[in-house]
C-alpha cells in the first residue's frame, strides 16, 4: 500500500504499481468490449444482407416504428454519456460529490431511456407487431412474412441493447455506492472510468441501432 496526501492507494500484490494495475483493468475491459462488438456486428451484418435483399419491405416495416420516441431516447442516452464522462473527470480530480451526482444522473437518464423503450414495446405489442408471444402478426403492409423478419431483427437488436443497458445500470449503481463511501479515491476513479467505457459502448451501439432500424428506411 502506498499513500499520497489525497488518497490511500491500494495496489494488488500481482502488480508493480498503480499504473500497471490500471492498464491491466483497462485492457480487460477492452477485450470484453471487443467480444461484445463481435456479437453486435454479426447481427448488424445479417440485417444489412436482408435489408439489401428485401429493401422495400424492410423500409415499409421500419416506417411503422416510433422514430421520434427513439430519437428522444437517443438524446437522453447521449446526455447520459456526457454525465458519466463528467463523473469520470470529477472522480479523477477527487471531487466525490460531483462524481456521485454524475453517476446518479447517468442512472436516472438510463432508467428514463428504458421506460420510454418499454412504452414503445407496449405500443408495438398492442398494434400486433410482435411476431412472437403467440399472438397474430397484424402487420398490414406488403409481404408480411418478410416484414416479420425485420421485426425479429428489431426486437433482437433492441432487446440485446436493453439487456446491456440493464447490466450497465447495475454496474453504475455499484459505482455510485463506492463513490458515496469513497474509501479509496484512486481505486474508485479507476473503476468509474472503466464503467464509463462500458457505458460509452452502450451509447455507440444505440446510435447504430437507431440509424439502421429507424432511419435507413426513411
Amino acid at each position: 500500500m502506498t499513500r499520497t496526501p489525497e488518497h490511500t492507494v491500494i495496489v494488488a500484490h500481482q502488480f508493480e504499481n498503480l499504473e500497471q494495475q490500471f492498464d491491466a483493468d483497462l485492457l480487460g475491459m477492452w477485450l470484453f468490449l471487443v467480444t461484445e462488438a463481435l456479437l453486435f456486428s454479426g447481427a448488424f451484418l445479417a440485417l444489412a444482407v436482408y435489408y439489401h435483399q428485401y429493401y422495400d419491405t424492410f423500409s415499409a416495416a421500419a416506417r411503422e416504428l416510433h422514430w421520434l420516441l427513439a430519437g428522444a431516447n437517443s438524446v437522453i442516452l447521449l446526455t447520459s454519456g456526457l454525465a458519466v464522462a463528467l463523473a469520470e473527470q470529477a472522480a479523477d480530480q477527487g471531487r466525490r460529490r460531483a462524481a456521485l451526482l454524475g453517476l446518479l444522473a447517468t442512472i436516472a437518464l438510463g432508467l428514463v431511456f428504458l421506460a420510454i423503450k418499454g412504452y414503445e414495446y407496449h405500443s408495438e405489442y398492442q398494434a400486433g407487431l410482435m411476431p412472437f408471444l403467440q399472438q397474430p402478426f397484424a402487420y398490414d403492409g406488403p409481404n408480411p412474412h418478410n416484414a416479420a423478419l425485420f421485426y425479429n431483427f428489431y426486437f433482437v437488436l433492441t432487446g440485446l441493447h436493453a439487456a446491456h443497458m440493464i447490466i450497465g445500470l447495475a454496474v453504475l449503481m455499484v459505482m455510485a455506492v463506492l463513490t458515496w463511501r469513497w474509501r479509496d479515491g484512486a481505486r474508485v476513479a479507476r473503476q468509474v472510468r472503466i464503467a464509463g467505457l462500458y457505458w460509452a459502448f452502450v451509447d455507440i451501439v444505440w446510435v447504430l441501432v437507431y440509424c439502421s432500424l429507424y432511419l435507413v428506411g426513411r
